[in-house]
């Protein structure tokens, strides 16, 4: 009798939408910025060709997060299993967007991609590269570059 009880509960939270099967949650973390200016700006991308995405065109989900004590962190909920990528920038002037110098593609204010310590003209940042399989709830650490 228990059982069933557990068993008709599951679905019927299931049928209300308050479960999701194989949905999980991607937490982004960042620290050591240079300062506490602006907003934090996340981007989750789910497909190739997605990134680099300058001007956030082609995004999954993007939200953008208060700075506190050089920190931010964001968590993206009820994702399906499969491949991501995660754009971030220091958006020191809250204008939405990565700002570069003149017409070169390098940015002024603090990047950072999922699985790049570093990146330059010769390594620009792609999905293949950057993405990661997600598959259970995950916790990642963003790298802020300054150029």
């Amino acid at each position: 009798m228990e059982k069933l009880v557990v068993l008709s509960l599951l679905i019927l939270g299931l049928l209300m939408g308050n479960i999701q099967p194989n949905s999980y949650s991607l937490t982004i973390k960042i620290e050591g910025l240079e300062n506490s200016e602006g907003t934090m700006v996340f981007a989750l991308y789910n497909k190739k060709g997605s990134i680099p995405d300058q001007k956030f065109r082609n995004y999954y989900r993007k939200e953008s997060v208060r700075i506190i004590n050089t920190k931010s962190e964001i968590k993206f909920n009820n994702l399906s299993q499969g491949f991501y990528a995660v754009t971030v920038v220091h958006d020191e002037n809250n204008n939405g967007k990565i700002d570069t110098k003149f017409m070169l593609p390098l940015p002024v204010e603090g990047v950072g991609f999922s699985n790049y310590d570093d990146f330059g003209l010769s390594n620009r940042p792609n999905f293949e590269n950057a993405s990661f399989k997600l598959n259970k709830d995950t916790t990642i650490v963003v790298k802020v570059i300054y150029k």
